[in-house]
């Protein structure tokens, strides 16, 4: 079958791999003109990581990505309040962990289908017209054309789940704050291999070091109202009211953000939908039930729903009804749960108030204790959810 697939970040690529591999025909289309560089750190594990595993990327991304050691926080002196060793989650997950740039892993996804498939960069699908019989696609740039089916992998604000599912602008759920990224040259100190943390009352402020002499900074602050993510100088100015006098190295960090031009700003929200798909289009990744980015996993799920969804056409014998369905039904209450838990990680990033802070500092601490490491990493680390094999 012909599939359109819109967006190619994590999850459009994984998708267009498997269903290469599966005989399909699929094409990427992708609104920004290269693949996005930059962004922020993310932490990847679990059954996202398998998936990576069969696609025999595995080895890439261990070298390309950082061992972190350490979560460490500080007071407005930079001493240290709380040091957790990441040790004993890399020991619970057998290994299977390690730290990357989204878009490092972005691109090394990519490159399993560069050769392969079809993508149309620096475009966008502007109408779908779901038939029985197909999908017509109408783009703001490139010729009109028929799909078979057309999946969205593009993200919270995504252009498919906009054009097809009603009701969309009622499906994001705002989690009450907002969050920058950004990389920079030069900066000083560093601390190799250690993420450092640095909070007061509804705000974070966090560093940590990357290659080539680049430091990564996020800042997450609480919102009544989010901010236009898509707007450089309201970002600027959010940092600046939210961290200008918040203390520690806040002044020369926002000094050294100032001068940069790719900076991430978005607001921290849930996609809840009542369905997946429609029709002959379904969603994938952020796009179809994103956790948040606070929550450290929103990445290995898009992977795994691409797998499953890929595996689901493969085992429905191009079936795209019988296939979506089953998709759904194999992965929402698992994916659900995720998102569940990934309310609670609001209040580890942005504690509202100094005892906040402190019982978060302490419960660091206590991670140290071999106990209580054991107990995070069963509630948090083990996914109660057996990967299903295909044979693509």
């Amino acid at each position: 079958m012909r599939i359109a697939i819109n967006g190619a970040g994590i999850a459009g690529p994984t998708l267009a791999y498997w269903l290469h591999r599966a005989g399909h025909i699929p094409t990427l289309i992708e609104h920004a003109p290269t693949l996005r560089t930059g962004g922020y750190v993310i932490d990847f594990w679990g059954l996202g990581y398998d998936v990576a595993r069969r696609m025999g990327i595995e080895a890439a991304l261990r070298d390309t990505g950082y061992q972190v050691q350490a979560l460490r926080a500080v007071d407005s002196t930079g001493r240290k309040q709380a040091q957790v060793s990441v040790d004993a989650f890399r020991r619970a997950t057998d290994g299977r962990y390690t730290s990357i740039a989204r878009s490092d892993l972005a691109a090394e996804i990519y490159g399993t289908v560069a050769d392969d498939v079809e993508t149309i960069f620096g475009d966008t699908i502007t109408a779908i017209d779901d038939r029985t019989d197909g999908v017509g696609l109408t783009f703001a740039n490139a010729p009109e054309r028929e799909v078979d089916l057309v999946i969205g992998a593009d993200g919270l604000h995504s252009t498919v789940r906009q054009l097809v599912f009603e009701g969309a602008g009622t499906h994001e759920r705002y989690l009450g704050c907002m969050v920058a990224a950004c990389v920079v040259n030069g900066y000083r100190p560093r601390d190799e291999l250690t993420y450092v943390t640095y909070n007061i009352p509804g705000r974070q402020v966090a560093r940590f070091a990357l290659r080539e002499d680049r430091t990564l900074f996020l800042f997450v602050g609480r919102a009544e109202q989010p901010c236009d993510g898509g707007d450089l100088e309201a970002c600027r100015a959010w940092l600046g009211t939210e961290f200008g006098d918040a203390g520690w190295e806040c002044p020369q960090i926002l000094a050294a953000v100032d001068g940069a031009e790719d900076v991430y700003f978005d607001a921290v929200s849930q996609i809840r939908l009542e369905r997946w798909t429609q029709g002959r289009v379904a969603l994938v990744g952020d796009a179809v039930a994103c956790p948040s980015l606070l929550a450290g996993e929103g990445t290995g799920l898009a992977m795994l729903e691409a797998y499953v969804l890929a595996g689901e056409l493969h085992a429905a014998n191009g079936d795209h009804v019988k296939a979506f369905a089953a998709y759904e039904r194999r992965l929402r209450s698992f994916v659900e749960g995720k998102q569940d838990g990934a309310l609670r990680m609001v209040g580890f990033f942005a504690a509202e108030t100094t005892l906040g802070i402190w019982l978060r500092n302490l419960g660091m601490r206590a991670a140290q204790l071999p106990v209580v490491a054991n107990l995070i990493v069963a509630h948090s680390f083990r996914d109660d959810f057996e990967m299903p094999d295909y044979s693509f």
